[in-house]
């Protein structure tokens, strides 16, 4: 019996050896993938409940591809809807973290949160500008129910909303119609740019924002307008003067943002990050890259001013303030990103008034 045992294993390993001898050969361990696989499971932040449950996860994966996953198995849950965290009340986790570099163990439990349905950037920006545009021209031409009934449809005869001119460049009345014109370039400028000039990143913003966002924009432009085009509007104290220097500011900034917008596509980014600095550029109004991170918003502001020094109107002040906290709070965030991600960053600028904020 042992004799048979033996004559059987001497048989198995010939066999063997045989088959190695017409190409059998052991598995490349270059191609050896020497590591275990992740488990991810996705709760409910609210009932703890299991939503999903992800089998041999890659630990090099990312945050971004665990959505792309979950999204493939609930369509309804696209990836820039979903907001993964570690803990119920945490921070959500970039797109861009990798999974074995967080503090979870093979077996990661996150917590998913509905952001709601979302909308691109572009989609944001021609919303938040279109209305504005819109609504200052419903009051401009004194639509029905706005003023009292004999103003309807008639023009305001002030200067600053209508104004006309003599003068030996000018051989007949000419309505440049000055607030209108400056509130509706403004706004034009902004849709021009949104579609040919602005490189928005992937990212979007749920429609509970972009709600807000409109009503602070059009509810603004409605405020203002009432105001400037009301009846009982009186001109600015210092009359063509001051409309006229502030008429030449206005137009300054304008072409000043748009001009840095310009200059600002054409730097390289990854994502929301900059790959290198912003410098001056052979244009004049570039050059105040010199002193600040933010020159848009320097001129944004600046035309705002100039808007408000040529109408006088409480409204459009308290619209330029608001607005600039939040453009100062936007340009100190750039100003410290700038600073972290480039050591040789130009230590004169500040981030939005030049050598002072």
């Amino acid at each position: 019996m042992e004799c048979l045992d033996l004559k059987n294993l001497f048989t198995v390993a010939h066999f063997i050896k045989a088959r190695c001898d017409h190409g059998l050969k052991a598995g490349d361990p270059a191609n050896f993938k020497n590591y275990v696989f992740f488990e991810v499971e996705i709760l409910d932040p609210k009932s703890k409940a299991q939503l999903c449950y992800l089998d041999k996860v890659e630990p090099n994966a990312t945050v971004g591809e665990i959505k792309n996953q979950l999204h493939r198995l609930y369509p309804k849950w696209y990836p820039s809807r979903q907001a993964l965290k570690l803990h119920p009340e945490g921070q959500a986790l970039k797109d861009e973290d990798v999974l074995e570099d967080l503090p979870v163990g093979t077996t990661a439990t996150m917590f998913l949160q509905d952001l709601g349905p979302q909308l691109s950037w572009t989609m944001v920006f021609l919303a938040e500008s279109i209305g504005p545009l819109f609504i200052y021209l419903l009051f401009y031409y004194r639509l029905p129910y706005i003023y009292s009934p004999e103003y309807d449809y008639t023009k305001s005869p002030h200067a600053v909303v209508r104004p006309a001119f003599y003068g030996t460049f000018y051989k007949s009345k000419v309505d440049i119609l000055f607030a209108c014109m400056c509130h509706s370039l403004h706004y034009i400028k902004r849709l021009v740019e949104t579609i040919f000039v602005h490189r928005f990143s992937h990212g979007t913003l749920p429609v509970q924002t972009i709600i807000l966002n409109c009503l602070y924009y059009w509810g603004f432009a409605a405020w203002l307008a009432y105001y400037i085009n009301h009846p009982l509007y009186t001109t600015p104290t210092y009359g063509k003067l001051q409309i006229c220097c502030a008429l030449f500011t206005f137009l300054i900034c304008e072409c000043g943002n748009f001009s840095i917008h310009l200059a600002l596509s054409r730097i390289s980014c990854s994502g929301s990050r900059p790959t290198q600095i912003p410098h001056p550029t052979k244009n004049p109004f570039t050059w105040l890259f010199f002193f600040v991170s933010c020159p848009n918003y320097t001129y944004e502001v600046g035309a705002w001013l100039s808007f408000t020094v040529m109408t006088q109107c409480v409204p459009v002040a308290l619209f330029t303030f608001v607005g600039f906290v939040q453009m100062t709070i936007w340009a100190r965030g750039k100003h410290k990103t700038y600073i972290q991600e480039f050591k040789d960053y130009p230590e004169l600028r500040s981030a939005i008034v030049p050598l002072f904020l």
